[in-house]
């Protein structure tokens, strides 16, 4: 007997392996997109952390670089003052008065610590210069076609960053103008070295560099890329660089080994390069230094970008394989979080401990400049005086074989102040003076008072040990005296413009007045009418109306009150749109007698400007009235005058103009002389306090002949922030 047969279906199993082949397809698929996405999540979260890593770096390098520079910016004007460097130029064939100027600058670039320091003739030749003494001297030398000299001959302070003619040694050269009176009769330079910075770079892990203007490398932590570009340099910049020498034997500049890609959502670019024979891959930051022409560039490495991105896919494939190790990724993820947290923290305290160093390095600075004053005493431990310059001889009277070897008290202390003194001489001598200095009256010889300002520091001897004391001390007498002098004087003829200026609107006043109280007239009448009539509405409007004119003449008499006060209220930022409103308002009754209008272009969204509101109110008050009384001959339709607010390099400009008759041009020199005045009644005080308004506020004031007519006085202030 036969086993019976089976009848299979051919096609059956496969639909259901078919869907579920497809359907493991499908989640693996899925998988891979989701472990191919987390991986570039990674790598977006990973740089995004190094772009926070650099933009921290930078802020600690371009705070660096601009200290370097900042610390010696002061030297080369103070060197211009000093009476030896003008002696030298007023005589430059003087050996004497050369040799003096020598060692003058030779101790003051010992003192700041300087490269060098030069003193150069208007025709570019050095005269005088701290290492005037050594084989590299700069003296004789010419710097011509250097721009830190053409810019200082111009009047500006010159900078400039380069390899030295002479030593063949790069450094930041400025420069300041020597002048005599408003005459430039030398340079004053003073060379710095950035190699420090260089030399610090150099232990940082990732390239950091340092270029020019043109692109060129002139600082860096990777050494072969020095005088490399990252441009083409050619044509005029090529000229304008070998023209001055700039770089020293260096007269072409290859191209950067770089090649650079842009790095899609971050800050900066990658950078595909070769450093010790290897591959490497940057991303790289620019930070732009407008202040000193230069560009900073700090890199990280972008390997570890590359890393987080196949970390995060190995993590992913072993996930998908074995759920058991999602709990190790999980505490390598935490783990690796903990570790960028400390590297955070560890940067945030290195960063508080470079500022705390440049905030040493910028007391030591100021320190040094205070001792830069005219005189000059140095005290040893005892309290001997040691040292005397003959600025503080002629302060004092007496000559310095007189005070040499003298101990407190000593014979210019004022016998008026003499507890005084020997408070100020105790805490000096135990170290406890105020870095800020002190203020002290001593008698002169000859019997007058001296109001005099002294600062103390350490005396440090060769060997580095504290050996004394040496104070600085300023004469401040006839400073004191100046300024009180010159604040009484600007308060009196600050008043007298408003008093004379109230006398002018006298008439207005009136006018304005007139309306107000004819009107409050009316509306009690008809208050009084409505009352008996018993309409209760018409009534409360009477007396609304009558409200809203007394207040009406509140404001006018408020408004005169504060303009004819003596004292504002001081500095605030003001909008120039209520400006010119609160001054035609104040106006608005002498525009209808003179039947003039007011055309007022003043952009909504200007900047404020930083200021007295009211002394700015008082200048555009006076120009307004004069463009008026300037109009009255000029036909009615053409009685306008035109006020324009714009900025223009940075500074607001007010223009306030008219169309009468204009300035004759025999009088345009004397516009703003004091009590001068082309009105009968004038004081002729007006032009000339808005000019001292507007200039103590920083500010410049100008007038010009109209086109087509009449005068245009315009305002330059400052804007505000």
């Amino acid at each position: 007997m036969s086993a019976p047969s089976v009848l299979l279906h051919p096609f059956a199993p496969f639909p259901l392996a078919r869907r579920t082949r497809w359907l493991w397809l499908g989640v693996a698929a899925l998988a891979l997109l989701l472990i191919a996405a987390a991986g570039q999540w990674s790598a977006r979260r990973e740089a995004s952390f190094q772009a926070d890593s650099i933009h921290r770096a930078i802020e600690v390098h371009a705070l660096a670089l601009r200290g370097a520079a900042a610390k010696y910016s002061y030297l080369p004007f103070t060197v211009a003052q000093h009476p030896d460097v003008l002696a030298a130029l007023a005589h430059p064939f003087d050996p004497a008065v050369l040799q003096r100027a020598n060692h003058y600058i030779e101790e003051v670039n010992r003192r700041a610590g300087s490269d060098a320091l030069y003193l150069i003739a208007p025709q570019g030749t050095t005269l005088v210069a701290s290492n005037w003494n050594t084989p590299r001297s700069y003296v004789g030398q010419s710097y011509a076609n250097r721009p830190y000299f053409s810019d200082a001959l111009a009047g500006r302070n010159g900078q400039f960053y380069g390899v030295g003619q002479t030593t063949g040694e790069p450094g930041l050269f400025l420069s300041a103008p020597v002048r005599q009176g408003a005459e430039v009769v030398g340079v004053v330079t003073v060379k710095v070295s950035l190699q420090p910075i260089q030399e610090a770079w150099g232990f940082v892990r990732d390239p950091i560099l340092l270029t020019d203007a043109h692109g060129i490398v002139f600082l860096g932590s990777v050494l072969p890329w020095l005088y490399q570009s990252r441009r083409a340099v050619a044509g005029s910049d090529l000229d304008w660089v070998l023209s001055h020498q700039q770089y020293g034997a260096h007269h072409s500049f290859a191209l950067l080994p770089w090649k650079m890609d842009p790095a899609p959502d971050l800050p900066g670019f990658r950078v595909q390069t070769t450093i010790d024979g290897k591959p490497r891959q940057f991303l790289a930051v620019d930070e732009a230094l407008p202040e000193l022409g230069w560009t900073l560039t700090v890199m990280a490495d972008y390997a570890s970008v590359t890393r987080a991105r196949e970390r995060t896919w190995m993590l992913g494939l072993l996930c998908a394989g074995l759920l058991l190790l999602g709990g190790l990724y999980w505490q390598l993820r935490e783990r690796r979080f903990a570790e960028q947290r400390d590297a955070r923290r560890e940067l945030e305290v290195r960063v508080r401990e470079r500022t705390a160093e440049l905030d040493e390095a910028h007391a030591f600075r100021k320190a040094m400049e205070d001792s830069l004053v005219v005189g000059m005493r140095a005290r040893d431990l005892d309290g001997h005086i040691i040292y005397v310059n003959p600025a503080l001889c002629a302060m004092t009277g007496y000559r310095a074989d007189e005070l040499l070897g003298r101990l407190p008290p000593y014979p210019y202390w004022h016998p008026d102040d003499v507890e005084q003194h020997w408070q100020n001489n105790d805490a000096t001598m135990s170290g406890q003076a105020a870095l800020s200095g002190f203020e002290s009256r001593v008698r002169h010889r000859d019997g007058h008072d001296v109001l005099t300002m002294v600062y103390t520091a350490r005396l440090i001897d060769a060997q580095g040990q504290h050996s004394g004391w040496m104070s600085t001390v300023v004469d401040i007498t006839e400073q004191k005296r100046s300024a009180l002098r010159q604040r009484q004087h600007e308060e009196q003829l600050q008043h007298a413009q408003r008093l004379a200026s109230l006398g002018e609107m006298a008439s207005t006043l009136a006018h304005e007045l007139n309306q107000p109280l004819a009107a409050l007239s009316n509306f009690a009448s008809a208050a009084k009418a409505f009352a008996e009539q018993g309409r209760q509405e018409l009534l409360v409007s009477s007396l609304d109306e009558t409200a809203a004119q007394a207040q009406r003449a509140a404001e006018i008499v408020r408004r005169i009150r504060g303009f004819v006060r003596q004292r504002t209220a001081g500095q605030e930022d003001c909008v120039v749109g209520a400006l010119v409103a609160n001054v035609l308002a104040l106006l608005q009754g002498e525009m209808r007698q003179q039947q003039a209008r007011a055309v007022v272009r003043v952009p909504a969204d200007l900047p404020k400007v930083r200021g007295d509101r009211v002394l700015l109110e008082q200048v555009l008050l006076n120009l307004v009235l004069n463009s008026l009384q300037a109009m009255q001959a000029t036909p009615l339709e053409r009685r306008v005058v035109e006020i324009d607010a714009t900025v223009a390099d940075g500074r607001l400009h007010i223009q306030v103009a008219d169309h009468g008759p204009g300035i004759p041009a025999a009088l345009a020199e004397q516009v703003f002389a004091p009590f001068f005045t082309t009105k009968p009644d004038g004081l002729g005080l007006g032009l000339n306090i808005c000019r001292t308004i507007v200039e103590s506020h920083r500010g410049r004031f100008t007038f010009a002949d109209r086109v087509g007519g009449g005068t245009v006085f315009t305002l330059e202030l400052e804007v505000s922030g």
